[in-house]
């Protein structure tokens, strides 16, 4: 299939998995104490800047990814996030729900990093920026 024939499948893929982010965030958002307790029952550290890393992750670059703005950089940044997070509170492999999130964030972090290899395609604001300096 070449990707030039079918320019909406890059900005397909960004949505599906922003969404994920989106989503994810906007959850925190509305429910930061239980977001917290979350964190320190994972016993990571600093579970107020923890928290906002999250949030900020989640929702601003999940909304950047989703845009294709700096897409490269955005996804190769969510891509160790989410692989942080399958080792911070999915690594319990004995447990076979956990388990499958921790392939989960294995599989996301795989997508992502196909975005960081392959850019956001025609559909996006970098590819936007790309042809406005072209023309300058």
């Amino acid at each position: 299939m070449n990707i030039e024939r079918h320019p909406a499948l890059p900005i397909l893929g960004r949505a599906l998995l922003s969404a994920l982010f989106l989503i994810s965030g906007l959850s925190k958002l509305a429910a930061p104490a239980a977001t917290k307790a979350y964190i320190v029952s994972a016993g990571l550290p600093l579970p107020d800047l923890a928290y906002l890393v999250a949030v900020a992750v989640e929702v601003g670059l999940g909304a950047l990814l989703l845009v294709g703005y700096r897409t490269r950089l955005v996804a190769g940044l969510m891509a160790l996030f989410t692989l942080a997070t399958a080792f911070a509170f999915h690594a319990h492999l004995g447990d076979a729900n956990q388990q499958v999130h921790f392939l989960k964030n294995f599989a996301i972090t795989g997508g992502l990093l196909e975005i960081t290899a392959w850019g956001a395609g025609a559909w996006s604001l970098d590819a936007l920026r790309s042809r406005r300096s072209a023309i300058a």
